[in-house]
């Protein structure tokens, strides 16, 4: 029979080269050749996106500078070419942004190959170590050591049954940190699947921001023969045509026999919406805040503003019934707390049999919230939901615009008490059939119903 001593050695031996064993099967120095590549194909990656973000921002303030300007022809054209470019440059910065991403998740999954390697060395390790154990259990320890020829010997299988034991320990203990990692790493991977999802998701929109700029600058084309002058003569038409609706949507809004319960609405300041931008959207403007006044990108507040103020044509003395903020055609605007999509809809259809169009909201989307709120997002370029569709807060619910009533892009967003709020065929309502508004289909509040959006934000 094998000696204590010399089985102990053998067992340690056989340990030590198990454990090691796929060292040799995965060669450190490829391995760290490989992960060094992916790293220095992310840093590119990387690098390529900062530029495109300065390139991003740039554009912006050429968009900034244009909204500033006179409106002419020109100026508008000129401001769909910018929008086409910064597009172009989101693309690109998204394409490199999943391609990191796909690096990333390739270098975590060699991790997790390595790891698993790792795992399953570990585990035959202590196999082989418990089997050998096992194989020579047939003198117990005490006795081996009462039948040691010294007590030289008995102390050195004394430390070898120690030692093992230690070994044991480490190989376990080894195991449980490679799981751990790994678990890790997995983790990691499924976060990194997360983000190349929603990257692919915001290309997909930004695709179609292209699609929706173009198609604004094509209608804009044939709406003005290319001309300056029939370019003013459409602002003007659309001046004339708001004022219009206007006072019948204030006589609508005097006969409506909506009660307004305050006590159903939530607290003022509570912060119970989100900002219909995206994160990022938001953070932009806070740096432009020079450019607005603001770090919102308002371009118009709720109630009396200065521009109601000056266009009582237009307001009726009512004021602004909502918030206007700056965004670049194709801009993804997002429902500003989950809910139910009450209605959707697109004014610039309804038109009387002179041709004239009913400027109004344009492409709207409105959201019912469960707190008493209705939310509505006017003037956009798309639609991405339809009515009774469950959104959650956060998600796409649109493009932002220029369609209905608007010289330049930005989102009109309203905040409605749900009580005191209706989305009604206005021609069935006013009694015309032929005015331009009569086959438009949009909400209509109780004057009491539009409430500042800035109380809930």
């Amino acid at each position: 029979m094998m000696t204590r001593s010399v089985f102990f050695a053998a067992v340690l031996a056989l340990t030590a080269g198990a454990a090691g064993a796929y060292l040799f099967a995965y060669p450190a120095l490829v391995k760290a050749d490989a992960a060094s590549d992916i790293q220095s194909q992310i840093d590119a990656h990387n690098s390529q996106i900062a530029q495109l973000e300065a390139d991003i921002a740039a554009y912006q303030k050429q968009l900034d500078a244009l909204a500033a300007e006179k409106k002419t022809l020109n100026s508008a054209l000129a401001g769909f070419t910018v929008t086409a470019k910064q597009l172009a440059t989101q693309i690109r910065a998204t394409q490199n942004k999943i391609a990191a991403a796909e690096l990333q998740i390739e270098s975590l999954n060699g991790s997790i190959t390595e790891k698993q390697s790792e795992i399953a060395a570990e585990q035959d390790a202590i196999a082989k170590m418990l089997r050998a154990i096992n194989e020579n259990e047939s003198v117990p320890l005490v006795a081996a050591l009462i039948s040691s020829e010294s007590l030289s010997a008995a102390w050195q299988t004394a430390d070898q049954a120690v030692e093992l034991n230690r070994a044991l320990s480490k190989n376990i203990d080894a195991l449980r940190g490679a799981q751990v990692a790994l678990a890790a790493d997995r983790d990691q991977v499924a976060s990194q699947k997360n983000q190349l999802a929603a990257l692919s998701s915001d290309l997909a929109t930004q695709k179609q921001g292209v699609d929706a700029n173009a198609a604004s600058e094509k209608q804009l084309i044939n709406q003005t023969s290319n001309k300056e002058a029939s370019y003013q003569q459409l602002i003007a038409a659309k001046k004339a045509a708001e004022t219009q609706f206007e006072s019948e949507l204030n006589q609508l809004q005097s006969q409506l026999n909506l009660i307004v319960n305050p006590g159903s609405l939530p607290a003022v300041g509570t912060g119970v919406l989100s900002w219909p931008f995206s994160v990022a959207f938001m953070t932009s403007c806070a740096a432009r805040a020079g450019t607005f006044g603001n770090k919102f990108c308002i371009t118009q507040y709720f109630g009396n503003t200065p521009f109601s103020t000056k266009n009582p044509q237009i307001y009726n003395g009512h004021g602004h019934n909502a918030i206007d903020i700056a965004a670049p055609i194709g801009t993804p605007v997002h429902a500003a707390l989950a809910g139910t999509v009450l209605g959707v809809g697109n004014t610039d259809l309804s038109h009387n049999s002179k041709g004239q169009q009913c400027y109004s909201f344009g492409k709207w989307v409105m959201i019912k919230h469960g707190n008493g709120l209705n939310t509505m997002y006017a003037h956009l370029s798309q639609i991405e939901v339809a009515q009774g569709q469950a959104v959650e807060t956060g998600q796409v619910i649109g493009l932002s615009g220029m369609t209905g009533y608007a010289t330049g892009p930005h989102l009109h967003f309203g905040v409605y008490a749900t009580d005191g709020t209706e989305i009604m065929d206005l021609g069935a309502h006013l009694g015309t059939t032929d005015g331009p508004c009569s086959k438009a289909v949009m909400p209509v509040a109780t004057l009491a119903a539009y409430l500042n959006p800035l109380s809930y934000l």
